[in-house]
């Protein structure tokens, strides 16, 4: 499928996200909610930083964008983001309504939207998200690899610290 440039754009600005978790030590992981083609909400991965295993990026993307609409409804809204969604993710973004979901690299350990499980197509729910992967995969894919082998050479250096 082709991509438009506005879409590798807002992929692009996810990535960045996902940059400032791989900073942090967070998995690296991010997420942009575009409204009227502008970024109204962002997150990374903050779970290790706030010690809460709801805040992924996801997660702080739809509050910063529900608060900046002033409404739960995110209908108008599409989101982009650097991996495939868990379940409580894919929860979230269809509770929220979101018009399109983007997101780059699959997620074979924890997927919810084509891996393990494929909620968004499901015909139980009272809203369907219109799913797009494959935007940016590789980028997004060597950000994981290089922040996972980072992890990998620290545990080599401090194995009693890992135990």
């Amino acid at each position: 499928m082709l991509f438009s440039k506005e879409s590798l754009r807002f992929m692009r600005s996810a990535l960045k996200e996902a940059g400032k978790a791989f900073e942090m030590g967070e998995v690296p992981i991010g997420a942009v909610i575009i409204h009227n083609n502008q970024v109204i909400g962002k997150g990374h991965n903050q779970v290790e930083t706030l010690k809460d295993p709801t805040a992924h990026a996801e997660m702080i993307a739809i509050t910063a964008a529900a608060n900046h609409i002033g409404d739960w409804r995110l209908n108008e809204c599409d989101i982009y983001i650097t991996v495939e969604p868990c379940i409580m993710c894919t929860g979230a973004i269809l509770n929220a309504r979101l018009r399109n979901l983007f997101f780059a690299e699959f997620d074979p350990k924890f997927g919810a939207c084509g891996s393990l499980y494929n909620l968004p197509v499901e015909k139980k729910y009272n809203h369907i998200v219109n799913v797009f992967s494959g935007l940016c995969a590789d980028e997004s894919r060597k950000l994981l690899q290089e922040f996972f082998r980072s992890l990998r050479d620290i545990e080599k250096q401090n194995p009693e610290s890992y135990s």
